[in-house]
């Protein structure tokens, strides 16, 4: 049975949470929506607004008839969560404050598997530190470009330095909740949570960087599978090739499709674009450029890529029947010369190959999910965030 005190956390986790989902609304609106009265709902707004979490805006006026109600916001100022990515070739953080804006962004480019495992977290710690300068934060979940348990990196085809690395232990200085997860599962969420197609109970994202990630949304929930590392597509045999792969095997997918697999068949060693210490965006707006000159080598290596995430992407949809198939990370960047040969190995393998479109979020998908993770527990129990009089 539970206590008036884990009620009241429920009841105001359910306002906090119609007001995230919905937008703005009326304290007679939120009666509605929760089927809590509206004394009940006056009492819940008002501790939401002592805690912060929620402000009033302005007048509502439903009709011509009746007491305009004040219109009642998620306050995004005072509670922020925190993503951090570790990646193959750079680090990236993001802030973002409860009603969703982003407050803060950096990335920079680390030659992650060439360097001690301690070294880049505390190069990712220095960068959460100066994202605390001014934006207050309830937690910190880092994206991981392979499979974790717990807090522990298990698989890392690309960064094996990392397999057996704790990671919330190397940001143990931060005296903050941390959580690490998989970067295409957090990804995902981000697409799930704020992306063009948000809510959409059925989705499949890919991520496209150095390796190949995939996270599968199903009815509306995160799909990890039974140990919580489901999402390697990337080392599927998916498609014929015979190039050695990190993990150690050949003829996984994403030595066909990956951003090594591009820059290989786009420009020669030596090459600009062949350079792990540049920008990887400077890199990708090259790679575009090139292509939209008509460069002969650049367009044929872009065709491939696409047919080969296409034959990839038929079995995704088999397995999966996604209402949509999201492609982030360089996929998006140079989407458009992806995207038609993509759909033509598509369509010769499963039906609406118009399912496949191109995220919005770029390179921020995995940071943004993370800071959407890292906020949660707010959302579960507001009472975890002081009364503003506590600070006085």
């Amino acid at each position: 049975m539970q206590t008036q005190a884990q009620v009241r956390s429920a009841n105001l986790a359910a306002v906090l949470g119609h007001l995230r989902d919905d937008g703005p609304r009326s304290r007679a609106r939120l009666a509605t929506d929760t089927g809590l009265t509206k004394a009940t709902v006056s009492s819940l707004v008002g501790e939401l607004v002592d805690r912060g979490l929620v402000a009033e805006g302005e007048l509502h006026r439903p009709g011509s008839v009746g007491r305009p109600g004040t219109l009642v916001e998620l306050d995004g100022r005072g509670v922020c969560g925190i993503g951090v990515e570790v990646n193959v070739d750079y680090l990236a953080v993001l802030v973002l404050d409860l009603a969703g804006a982003v407050r803060w962004q950096d990335r920079l480019a680390v030659d992650t598997a060439a360097l001690p495992p301690a070294q880049v977290l505390a190069r990712a710690s220095a960068m959460i530190w100066q994202a605390r300068t001014e934006h207050p934060a309830v937690g910190v979940t880092v994206a991981f470009p392979g499979g974790v348990q717990g807090s522990v990196v298990r698989t890392a085809p690309n960064l094996p330095r990392w397999v057996g690395v704790d990671v919330a232990a190397g940001l143990a200085g931060q005296r903050l909740p941390v959580t690490v997860a998989n970067d295409a599962d957090l990804s995902a969420l981000a697409e799930w949570s704020a992306g063009p197609h948000a809510h959409v109970a059925d989705l499949v994202y890919l991520t496209g960087e150095i390796g190949v990630g995939g996270g599968v949304v199903t009815g509306g929930r995160l799909l990890r599978g039974s140990t919580g590392l489901g999402g390697e597509i990337g080392h599927l045999a998916l498609t014929p090739g015979d190039e050695p792969c990190g993990c150690g095997r050949r003829g996984c997918w994403e030595t066909v499709v990956g951003l090594a697999a591009l820059l290989r068949a786009a420009a020669d060693p030596g090459d600009p674009l062949r350079d792990p210490g540049r920008d990887l965006e400077d890199r990708l707006a090259e790679v575009r450029a090139r292509a939209r000159a008509g460069d002969a080598r650049t367009l044929a290596a872009l065709a491939d890529i696409g047919t080969g995430l296409g034959v990839g992407s038929a079995v995704l949809v088999s397995l999966f029947d996604p209402a949509v198939v999201v492609l982030g990370g360089y996929f998006a960047v140079v989407g458009e010369f992806l995207l038609d040969p993509l759909r033509a190995a598509l369509a010769a393998r499963v039906e609406d190959a118009d399912r496949v479109v191109l995220s919005t979020l770029g390179f921020t998908a995995a940071v943004r999910g993370g800071a959407h993770v890292a906020l949660q527990p707010v959302f579960s129990d507001p009472t975890t965030v002081p009364l503003m009089e506590a600070y006085a």
